[in-house]
């Protein structure tokens, strides 16, 4: 077998450059991909990112945020939502009163409350005309919303809106965020959203700052990374933690700046990496559960510790599922609206914001064509596949470890999706290449194969040949009547069993075999004229048992199953008899192998119709004939129908093989020449031999017992 070695150097210096290039295009190909965020190279970095975020997660409870839950048990306890106003503006009381570094309130209400005193009784005058008193109140909880927007303005609490992108509303009063950006801000390609949900105006109008709560997954329903700026009629606004951060802070204002690495908002001492669309890849610290929560009915009664919210980041909201404000993540499928805000606080305080620098991409690009150039380099100049798979995975293994190391020590992710990728499709396609070699070497190494069966058959059969009268032209027709006949039966239906098309070629490249025990037959009885004497009879006959002994002594010389075997068979069978009556061992029916009744229809009709040293040619009606008086008898019935349903197609061959003493004489017929006398010695040898009507004449010729004629008919 020819060595894997061996196989890869086959490659000629021309292949090998086409391999290279083409491994280099494919590199340039995924690396530009990379670079325009194309959907395979950026799952696979979705899958890197999250593996690393798995890896590397503190496992650390949040230290400056916490959440204050609206929970399923508040809501319970409480009552269902939305809440009054002046509930959540006495938990808003509740949590300043322990001097909370920021308050947020990730909550919109943009609808009017309707259970303030004020609206119940807007609601009767206008429904029943009926003015209706409300004394012993004070007058600021007359109107719940607006009480909740002093509340909210006592405390500077951090207010939240909602931007959408899908359509426009109405200018209304401008919506300021209470922060200011500069900068660089020419460097963001923000997202401009032509609408937006606020709280109602007597909240809205009250709050000092505010910050967006728009969320948003990647293509796969995960969220990695949270919008920090959105772009709202000229107006850039922050994000709800951006906005929360920056109160707990005690900063108004934030700068944007690009570096070498690419763009950053700094606020205070704090640096945020940002997107080019002013988004944030988050890094969790592990499940939710780690970034605290305390249920807003704790918080309402009291019940909660004051250090557990005093100077913490505080952000209210809620997990409730009927809120559908919770989202899936790398390390927590459920993770709610407020928590990730929370998370990306944490993350702005302790300064573990992912960064994705600005020449991550070129140089991810630019290692995949160094990759691809390495492998490409090492398969060109015969590095076994094991080898190339085992630097490979090394080569991908060093990219992890890089790129978390990178992740740990710096919190920047350098893309390697597309290297990764580069490798295992060049890898791939060193494989799919090899393949192909071996499939091309074990193709030609077949032909060599067939050629020497083919070499070794004709060698055998020229052995035979030089000892036996009858010529290559024999063998070659009696080869394509053997297949012709075999096809014939495989259309018929008939002996499916066995007449696949291996089988069928077999029988073709083994029938000009099926002679070659002739070599043992002394040169007087092969060469006679005329009849044979009993003794030669039997010498002739054994001429089956020597072929099938030298065919084996041959076939098992070459181990397993060889193409030898069915030649040996047709050697050995193809002058048995349907009925029993031929040699060598008198099989008769199922017992003759198949392929030496096919052989023997073959057999006899080409020594009819040729001329042999010891008889003319008969004609190939009358040939036929002779053999349609011998069906049952001498011949498998079906075998010879099949024969006899192919007769163009056996002329045919007749006409493409002919024996060379017959083209001469054509050609002398075709010249004028006079060959009457041997005319008049094939008549002699058909009237005398096949008479018409004479079942028992055919039947004769065939066992080579017409003895009075001076051409005997036929003879083995």
């Amino acid at each position: 077998m020819t060595s894997t070695r061996a196989i890869s150097e086959a490659l000629s210096r021309r292949q090998a450059l086409a391999f290279t290039a083409a491994g280099l295009l494919l590199a340039l190909a995924l690396g530009l991909a990379g670079l325009f965020g194309a959907a395979p190279v950026e799952r696979l970095d979705h899958r890197v990112f999250d593996a690393l975020t798995a890896m590397t997660a503190a496992g650390e409870v949040a230290a400056d945020t916490v959440v204050v839950d609206i929970d399923e048990t508040s809501l319970a306890a409480v009552g269902q939502w939305p809440w009054p106003r002046y509930r959540l503006a006495a938990l808003i009381e509740r949590i300043a009163a322990a001097r909370p570094a920021a308050i947020a309130l990730d909550v919109l209400l943009p609808e009017a409350d309707r259970a303030s005193l004020d609206d119940i009784r807007r609601t009767f005058e206008r429904d029943f005309g009926l003015e209706v008193a409300i004394s012993g109140v004070p007058e600021g909880l007359l109107d719940n919303d607006g009480f909740l927007g002093g509340q909210m303005a006592r405390f500077d609490v951090v207010g939240a809106r909602y931007f959408y992108f899908d359509h426009a509303t109405d200018a209304g009063r401008p919506s300021r965020p209470g922060v200011g950006f500069d900068g660089a801000l020419d460097r963001l390609d923000l997202h401009d959203a032509p609408g937006v949900l606020d709280n109602l105006d007597a909240i809205a109008a009250q709050t000092r700052s505010s910050g967006f709560v728009n969320i948003r997954t990647d293509d796969d329903g995960l969220l990695r990374r949270l919008p920090l700026l959105i772009e709202h009629r000229g107006v850039v606004h922050p994000s709800l933690a951006l906005a929360a951060t920056m109160r707990a802070l005690g900063v108004e204002s934030g700068r944007v700046e690009a570096g070498r690495d690419g763009i950053s908002i700094r606020v205070g001492d704090h640096a945020i990496p940002v997107g080019r669309d002013g988004s944030a890849l988050l890094r969790f610290n592990g499940a939710s559960s780690l970034y605290r929560s305390l249920p807003a009915v704790q918080v309402l009664s009291g019940a909660v510790d004051p250090d557990d919210l005093r100077d913490r980041i505080v952000f209210i909201g809620s997990s409730a599922v009927g809120l559908n404000d919770l989202h899936a993540t790398a390390l927590d499928r459920s993770f709610s609206g407020a928590k990730v805000q929370a998370v990306l606080a944490q993350n702005i305080l302790d300064g573990r914001v992912v960064r994705v620098p600005a020449w991550g991409g070129w140089a991810a690009a630019a290692l995949g064509l160094l990759l691809a150039a390495l492998q490409c380099g090492l398969f060109a100049a015969g590095c076994r596949l094991a080898v190339l798979s085992a630097v490979t995975l090394v080569t991908a293994v060093v990219l992890g470890a890089l790129a978390r190391g990178s992740f740990v020590d710096s919190s920047a992710y350098v893309p390697i999706a597309a290297p990764l990728l580069v490798m295992g499709t060049v890898l791939l396609a060193c494989f799919a290449t090899r393949l192909a070699i071996h499939r091309h070497h074990a193709s030609r190494w077949s032909r060599q194969l067939e050629n020497a069966r083919q070499v070794t058959i004709e060698s055998m059969s020229a052995v035979a040949e030089t000892r036996d009268p009858e010529t290559g032209a024999h063998i070659k027709r009696t080869q394509h009547y053997v297949r012709a006949i075999a096809r014939q039966l495989q259309r018929s239906g008939h002996y499916r069993d066995i007449l696949g098309d291996d089988y069928v070629r077999l029988l073709f490249l083994s029938a000009p075999l099926h002679d070659i025990g002739k070599v043992g037959v002394p040169d007087h009885i092969l060469l006679k004229p005329g009849p044979l004497t009993a003794q030669e009879w039997v010498l002739m006959r054994r001429h089956a048992e020597f072929g099938r002994q030298i065919i084996l002594s041959t076939a098992n010389r070459i181990e397993g199953d060889n193409f030898l075997t069915v030649a040996s068979e047709i050697a050995a069978t193809h002058h048995e008899r349907w009925d029993g009556g031929g040699y060598p061992a008198g099989l008769a029916g199922q017992d003759i192998p198949l392929s030496g009744r096919i052989m023997a229809v073959a057999d006899v009709y080409d020594a009819l119709v040729n001329r042999r040293c010891y008889k003319a040619p008969f004609p190939h009606a009358q040939a036929m004939d002779m053999m349609r008086a011998l069906r049952g008898s001498a011949f498998d019935p079906l075998v010879l129908d099949a024969f006899l349903a192919i007769e163009e197609e056996i002329l045919r061959i007749v006409a493409s093989f002919r024996d060379e003493d017959a083209q001469a004489a054509a050609a002398a017929a075709a010249g004028g020449a006079d060959v009457a006398s041997g005319a008049g010695l094939q008549q002699g040898a058909v009237g005398a031999c096949s008479k018409p009507g004479s079942t028992a004449a055919a039947d004769r010729c065939l066992r080579r017992e017409c003895r009075e004629v001076r051409s005997p008919a036929l003879r083995e």
